[in-house]
């Protein structure tokens, strides 16, 4: 009979103790960094959203009411009106997109 060899339980447990080290450095710095990645990617949505203002001005020489508007119009694709981090936004009168709770 041909002797089959497969891991040991002692070699499974320092793999196991490789990983579980590894989770324990990434995990916090991941979590430490979640309010920054939800400001920048709010603030990549603001320009985005202002971009498409200006491009409806451009086109129907005037500024949108709200941004429900701009989804209608076909200027915006996404269907919230909120950043990553749950901020609404709005258009002022003057076509300035803001958020709340925006830097």
């Amino acid at each position: 009979m041909k002797k089959e060899q497969g891991f040991t339980l002692i070699e499974m447990m320092i793999v196991l103790l490789v990983i579980s080290v590894l989770l324990i450095i990434t995990v916090p710095n991941i979590t430490k960094h979640n309010s920054n990645i939800n400001t920048k990617g709010c603030q990549a949505y603001i320009k985005m959203v202002e971009a498409q203002v200006q491009a409806f001005q451009i086109d129907k020489k005037r500024l949108p009411a709200s941004i429900d508007e701009l989804k209608t119009e076909g200027y915006l694709r996404d269907g919230s009106a909120s950043c990553p981090g749950g901020n609404n936004i709005s258009i002022s009168a003057t076509g300035e997109v803001t958020s709340e709770g925006s830097p």
